[in-house]
């Protein structure tokens, strides 16, 4: 059957088109109950229980199958993904309106449908000749869209009656909209709110937990004092953003203080970047990431960035007054320079809220339901939840959602979602920080899965089109020890005519990961492989990352090779591009590799294709410095595991050899031959990499903290800066100049991928070269597999597809994959960190020499060279007298009492770990030399045991 509209439309050109949208109706579209004989084999995909044996409900005794609305599933997801909600039949219209309203929630329902378990099934009610509904006259496509739902969910009831008399199935309508509820009630459907139904689940009462708490008018009635003044509403707020009276832009919540933020301004006006917000009614329920309108205060109310620190640690929730008195606090005297313009939210364009992980801070009245939940991140405010399981879940990591944020309440309110498992556990922690770095980390899909080779697996005659064969060549591989994902490997050998061919050759994932499929779709939303300290979380399933891909030695793999031909000189004569079929003659550490140039017995070909490379890198190094490359140094630290408890036991700084040096010549060299290739081929969507130059401004604390050493650095250009800090050396202080370098990189920008048509200015600071791209780890960057397909359509080895050669899309995907390296590295720092609160916990109180970083009002940041660990010194503490702090921003300095710091004054600290607050457990540390009377410490105190919380400590004292 075919219904079918006419319309008239009206083109650019001014003439009329006719256009006929047609709709198909069906009678062969299954109920999705098995054992239907009106429907016989008509379901497709997972099907509903015949015998639906979900807990039982009090409201509803008899087996039933469920049929939610639009709003329940785009706001009780938490309650649908509950292993004990199963039998839910989810229809075409409401999966259609949560996917125009919500992406996250649509592809967690998509996941759910999937899973076989779950009995959740999808009917095509749009498109059964009895449940397709027409809009009426006058009928808004909300309420068509609540009719047909009404419509399918009474179609379902009397087709179950067919089935069979005495076995009678039921469907529940489940609502929170009371209208709708109450005609389907009058239509004879059984309907019920979503609450209703959970809390008659009497076997799941933890299930009462999930609900998200919605209704704000209840507790307006409650507490009746508002506190925060009400939102505008999106026309008025897009009106005004549009007149210039608002502004838009990103809320940055402060993690040191919970009563500031900054708004970074959308669009190009360098002027008013940043807004300062402080104060609560200021902040007006904002929460961090969201999408904000801003209303600028007069000048007489603009306020400086506030230097105190501020955490939200009271007890009573609602003490607003407490609260006026702490904002007191941050309006100190400033300088009439220091202001900077300050607003307030006036609206939420578009809320940024994400599940977070956390702690319970159970309330101290006896039975009470209502909780506070403190989020690990201290950007997010705390939130209400009610739960029933408040004493299992004290001392736990637990993940809650936040469903509003009502005028009158001084938290958002929210509902608890899963719990993660125990404070402190590895498996536990390593949990919260991919989740709270948005890192993806399920197992892949079985969809996902499908788009890999069949094993065993070889190369085969069609693999080899356009391709060379050069499996005769001597090709190795150097990396880290225990490398399992090995992305490159390199060849050199002497030509006939006396000069060198030299290849790089990068493991060719592009041949595996077509565009577009599921495999392409998580590798791309993924981004890039994340190394924890004791995990690798894989941006491609493992048997591309650690086998197929993988140039493993004495195995025939598929290779994309950049091959040049060098004179003695290193300086290149030729460039060639090609796919390539490779097999590896050794996998080498770079401590082997080392060893092998190193030695005067061997002289093999492996040993001496090493030569020439690391020969030729020196060279490369050289000229490449020449230019006014930059050689930064960032203390990479490395853990010894214990073998069977896998906890760290030994902490050291990496050791840098030749060979590690030897391979990163040559990668950049491929990196930059790539970049001007795939650019002259397509100058409008190349992918590239740039490092923007800092500003001067970023540069002042460390030509500061040389100078006050007697050394002079230059930063107008990175040559300069390069040179600089070459000749900055001082004999009697040798780790001076690894300081300094330190200090650089703190001053660098953020390396950023980009589309070469949205951008002009392609330089890479760091590397000192005009163009750069990411080729060659396509295992773990997706970056680089864009840019394999880009130069594979370049040299005519492989085709092109529409998005490939899109900007817009390119530009979008860059941005993605700017956030996902960012959070990688914020991931793996978090990592590190944990690590080393494991360690000192073990390990007890330490005192290592340290050097002073950065010196502070109240502090001073230093670095531990033995364990390349850095951390803060405080000098003011709760319940101490305060001592005589004088800081000089000029110099910089801070005195205490009668001793000077300076920045890179060497100090001994004491380093112990502070487990007074499980949620944030931190290494503290503590002056022990230079002596100054009440600040110091004395160095006998390592039988005091630190590592246990307060309560604990009370105890050992006994």
């Amino acid at each position: 059957m075919l219904k079918s509209k006419t319309f008239l439309k009206k083109t650019r050109a001014g003439g009329v088109m006719k256009i006929v949208r047609e709709h198909y109706l069906r009678d062969d579209i299954g109920c999705g109950a098995p054992g239907c004989v009106a429907c016989g084999d008509a379901h497709e995909g997972p099907v509903l229980e015949p015998q639906p044996l979900d807990p039982a409900s009090s409201l509803c005794p008899q087996p039933h199958y469920l049929l939610p609305d639009t709003n329940v599933l785009l706001h009780q997801i938490d309650v649908l993904e509950d292993p004990a909600i199963r039998n839910v039949i989810v229809l075409q219209t409401v999966l259609q309106e949560v996917r125009n309203r919500s992406a996250p929630v649509y592809k967690r329902i998509r996941d759910v449908t999937n899973n076989q378990e779950k009995h959740f099934y999808t009917f095509t009610n749009e498109h059964h000749r009895e449940t397709y509904v027409e809009q009426e006259q006058g009928e808004n496509a909300n309420d068509r869209n609540d009719r047909a739902i009404r419509v399918a969910a009474k179609w379902y009831n009397e087709h179950l009656k067919k089935m069979s008399a005495e076995n009678q199935l039921q469907v529940v309508f489940i609502t929170n909209d009371r209208r709708n509820k109450e005609k389907a009630i009058e239509e004879g459907i059984p309907a019920f709110t979503c609450e209703e139904y959970v809390k008659s689940l009497t076997a799941n009462p933890e299930l009462i937990d999930r609900l998200a708490c919605l209704s704000e008018e209840g507790s307006e009635i409650e507490s009746g004092k508002v506190i925060f003044s009400e939102h505008l509403p999106l026309s008025k707020l897009q009106q005004g953003i549009k007149s210039g009276t608002y502004l838009q832009g990103t809320f940055r919540a402060s993690r040191e203080n919970y009563l500031e933020a900054t708004v970074w301004v959308h669009g190009d006006t360098e002027e008013n970047k940043e807004i300062i917000l402080q104060g609560l009614k200021n902040l007006n329920r904002a929460i961090h990431e969201d999408i904000v309108a801003v209303e600028l205060l007069p000048r007489n109310q603009w306020v400086a960035p506030s230097s105190v620190v501020l955490h939200d640690e009271g007890q009573n929730e609602d003490d607003v007054e407490k609260e006026e008195e702490r904002e007191r606090i941050l309006k100190t005297a400033v300088n009439e320079k220091m202001l900077k313009p300050t607003g307030r939210v006036v609206g939420i364009i578009k809320r940024n809220w994400r599940p977070y992980c956390g702690m319970l801070s159970k309330s101290d009245i006896k039975e009470s339901r209502r909780h506070l939940f403190t989020p690990a991140d201290k950007r997010i405010p705390r939130i209400r939840i009610e739960t029933r399981q408040a004493s299992t879940l004290e001392g736990r990591r637990i993940i809650v959602a936040v469903d509003g944020w009502p005028r009158n309440s001084r938290y958002p309110n929210g509902h608890f979602v899963k719990n993660l498992g125990e404070v402190g556990d590895k498996e536990t922690e390593t949990e919260v920080l991919l989740l709270e770095h948005d890192v993806p980390h399920q197992p892949f899909s079985q969809a996902v899965l499908s788009f890999l080779p069949k094993m065993p697996w070889s190369i085969t005659e069609k693999d080899m089109k356009n391709r060379e064969d050069l499996r005769h060549l001597c090709v190795c591989s150097v990396d880290p020890p225990g490398c399992t994902d090995i992305d490159d490997a390199l060849h050199c050998r002497e030509l006939e005519n006396g000069n060198f061919e030299v290849g790089v050759h990068i493991a060719d994932v592009s041949h595996f990961i077509r565009p577009g499929n599921a495999l392409d779709q998580e590798s791309a939303r993924r981004g890039t492989t994340v190394y924890l300290c004791e995990k690798r979380i894989d941006m491609v399933p493992e048997l591309l990352s650690s086998n197929l891909c993988s140039l493993r030695c004495n195995v025939d793999r598929l290779a994309f090779s950049c091959i040049w031909e060098m004179n003695h000189n290193a300086e290149i004569l030729k460039t060639r591009f090609t796919k390539s079929a490779i097999n590896s003659k050794a996998s080498l550490t770079y401590a082997e590799a080392q060893m092998r140039i190193d030695s005067a017995t061997m002289n093999d070909d492996i040993t001496t294709s090493l030569r020439g490379l690391n020969k030729l890198a020196k060279i490369l190094k050289k000229r490449r410095i020449e230019k006014g490359a930059l050689t930064l140094s960032s203390p990479e630290v490395r853990f010894h595991m214990d073998s069977e408890t896998h906890d760290p036991i030994d902490l050291q700084t990496k050791e840098l050899r030749e060979t590690n040096s030897m391979v990163e010549e040559f990668m950049l060299l491929a990196n930059i031959s790539v970049a001007k290739k795939i650019h002259e081929e397509f100058s409008e969507h190349a992918l590239l990499r740039k490092h923007p130059a800092p500003p001067p401004s970023n540069y002042e604390i460390l030509v500061k903290a040389a100078k006050s050493k007697n050394l002079e650095i230059k930063t107008d250009t990175a040559k300069s800066l390069a040179d600089s800090l070459d000749r900055a050396d001082s004999p009697s202080f040798p780790y001076l100049n690894t300081l300094l370098r330190i200090l650089a990189t703190r001053c660098m920008m953020q390396a950023v991928y980009f589309c070469s048509g949205m951008d002009n200015d392609f330089h890479h600071y760091g590397l000192a070269s005009p163009i750069y791209t990411h080729f060659t780890s396509p295992i773990r960057r997706y970056a680089d597999i864009i840019v394999h397909r880009l130069l594979a359509v370049a040299i005519g080895a492989d085709c092109t597809y529409p998005e490939l050669t899109d900007k817009h899309k390119l530009a979008d995907l860059c941005k993605n994959l700017n956030f996902r390296h960012k959070m990688a590295q914020y991931a793996q720092r978090a990592s590190v960190a944990f690590h080393t609160q494991l360690f000192f916990k073990s390990k007890g109180i330490v005192s290592e020499e340290a050097y002073i970083l950065f010196v502070r009002k109240n502090a001073i940041v230093v670095l531990i060279p033995k364990y390349g660990l850095e951390g803060t010194v405080f000098f003011e503490e709760k319940d101490k007298p305060k001592p005589r702090l004088i800081y000089d921003d000029e110099i910089p300095s801070l005195k205490i009492e009668d001793t000077v710091f300076h920045i890179f004054d060497k100090v001994k600290v004491k380093i112990m770990l502070d487990s007074s607050n499980l949620q944030h457990q931190k290494i503290r540390m503590s002056l022990v030399e230079p002596q100054i009377p009440g600040i110091s410490i004395p160095m006998d105190t390592s039988n005091m045991d630190i590592n246990e919380p307060e309560r604990k400590k009370k105890k050992l004292e006994k």
